[in-house]
């Protein structure tokens, strides 16, 4: 679809591109047929894609033979999806606000499900942090997002970036920002850069449901506070002796900042304080 195309559609709906929405319609072809390489889906695989807007992204999509869910908000545009994929068996179109869809009933405990988007910016943050906490989360995922949110979501430690959203995305998955976008290949275009952002599911902590809203509350305890001392913040949330132990066993001075701590030892400090 190119910028006419778009136009026409906009006209049609009798609308323009939300901002609080954060609608951003993708109009590269070359840039959305890369992005259907590096997903790489196989015919009959479950794939969500949200925010499919006019469409771009979701004919490829559906052209690979894989099991489409896409989720959308506007119900102008979901009307238009409707009519344009009418004949499309292999696309499901769930009209809803993509942060309170129950996934988990989407895509049942045993569905393998991978996500392909062109995320509305406004609800990036937001709507990850849901699917970290799913029983059943993605495999794999790959998202357009806002350069400085892909920044932060695959920052290594010791930077500004790094924070709570990143800790809790890198327990579950290899983060790689995968390549820089510029405004240019949107309509209309953000003010900022963009970035394709890949995450790899991985199990190399072993968290449970409980595991995961466990250091999602430690880390965000701690990074409300980054930059005061740990042991003082997490005292706030634990007994002063818990605390104290559980740093010791961590080699973890209690003047340290929460943006020294590497991923792994977050993980290992959330069991240590939530052990029976």
């Amino acid at each position: 679809m190119n910028k006419q195309e778009l136009m026409k559609q906009l006209e049609r709906c009798g609308m323009r591109p939300g901002r609080g929405l954060g609608q951003n319609f993708l109009l590269d072809h070359n840039l959305l047929e890369w992005i259907v390489r590096k997903a790489d889906l196989k015919k009959d695989e479950h794939i969500l894609e949200v925010g499919p807007g006019f469409g771009a992204l979701t004919e490829l999509l559906v052209a690979t033979g894989a099991k489409i869910t896409a989720v959308e908000y506007d119900h102008r545009i979901a009307e238009h999806l409707r009519q344009r994929f009418a004949g499309a068996e292999n696309l499901r179109l769930i009209e809803a606000d993509a942060c309170r869809v129950d996934y988990s009933e989407l895509f049942p405990e045993g569905t393998r499900f991978r996500c392909v988007a062109n995320l509305p910016y406004a609800i990036s943050t937001v709507f990850i942090a849901k699917l970290l906490q799913l029983q059943n989360a993605p495999s794999y995922m790959l998202f357009m997002l806002q350069k400085e949110m892909g920044e932060r979501l695959a920052s290594p430690c010791d930077r500004k970036s790094y924070g709570a959203l990143t800790v809790s995305t890198q327990s579950l998955y290899d983060v790689i920002l995968e390549k820089t976008v510029p405004p240019e290949v949107f309509y209309p275009p953000p003010e900022v850069d963009s970035a394709l952002v890949s995450f790899t599911l991985h199990d190399r902590y072993e968290l449970n449901e409980d595991d995961k809203k466990h250091l999602s509350m430690i880390v965000r305890l701690l990074f409300n506070q980054r930059r005061k001392q740990m042991g003082k913040v997490l005292c706030n949330g634990f007994p002063k002796e818990k605390v104290q132990s559980v740093l010791e066993a961590m080699e973890i001075p209690a003047n340290e900042r929460p943006d020294k701590v590497p991923v792994e030892k977050f993980v290992k400090m959330c069991k240590l304080f939530y052990q029976k």
